[in-house]
């Protein structure tokens, strides 16, 4: 599989059918190039925490804000550059106006529910982060879950002392991926391309504000009512248990 090769060539290699080839790798569970690492050629070993709380994951996505007036997604290239290109109160820029940022998703996404927590800020500093983390505890806790260990990658803010100190006083242990392999916190990274499908870039919103203000109904309705594959085709919210308003 490090050749990233289906079965017909394959077969071509080894002078076999492929028939016998698509079975061989079907047996071995590497019959799709899904259940292999891209960076490694291994088989991807999935997993699943045993009981909520047991591991969260962590994780930042960043955003583009959207300018006054849209984006250019929706409202196309040229129109989009125009939009960013206003700076209030002077003439229009030829170029994009970095005033505009970007916005920054914080999420802690418990392992074993897929329950999700959510803040946007506009960086992403260890301080940042460390909020986001004692909010997300309160959060989860009056769910009935107790976060104990927490898995980010490599970035400042989780490599940081002040990162550590919190989750010490919380009595969390941190966790970081291998260098170069995000794939190890997929599941706050696969949360994060539904996000951006079902939220970020759902529909034409006019400014960033309208975008952030439509994140807790989206979260909601991801949380309590949307089907998820990993639980059975019941929303996340179905593997807490005992939880006032679970499925309003």
């Amino acid at each position: 599989m490090r050749l990233r090769e289906g079965p017909i060539q394959l077969a071509a290699r080894l002078g076999v059918a492929p028939a016998t080839v698509h079975r061989i790798l079907t047996t071995a569970r590497m019959n799709r190039l899904s259940y292999v690492d891209r960076a490694t050629g291994e088989p991807i070993r999935r997993y699943e925490h045993d009981h909520p709380g047991s591991l969260v994951h962590v994780d930042v996505k960043k955003l583009g804000n959207i300018p006054d007036g849209g984006g250019w997604r929706y409202v196309g290239r040229r129109q989009g550059s125009r939009n960013r290109a206003v700076t209030p109160g002077k003439p229009k820029n030829k170029w994009r106006n970095p005033k505009l940022g970007y916005a920054f998703v914080h999420t802690i996404i418990d392992d074993h529910s897929r329950v999700a927590y959510t803040e946007v800020h506009n960086d992403e500093s260890a301080v940042t982060a460390v909020g986001v983390l004692h909010r997300a505890v309160e959060w989860f806790a009056d769910r009935g879950v107790a976060i104990e260990r927490i898995l980010s990658d490599n970035g400042g803010a989780y490599r940081s002392h002040l990162w550590q100190d919190a989750c010490e006083a919380l009595s969390i242990t941190p966790k970081r991926t291998r260098p170069y392999r995000p794939q190890t916190n997929g599941k706050v990274e696969r949360f994060h391309r539904t996000m951006a499908d079902g939220w970020a870039y759902a529909r034409c919103y006019t400014s960033e504000n309208e975008r952030r203000d439509a994140l807790p109904d989206w979260l909601h309705e991801y949380n309590q009512h949307r089907p998820h594959t990993a639980c059975g085709g019941q929303p996340p919210f179905s593997r807490l248990i005992n939880v006032p308003g679970q499925y309003s």
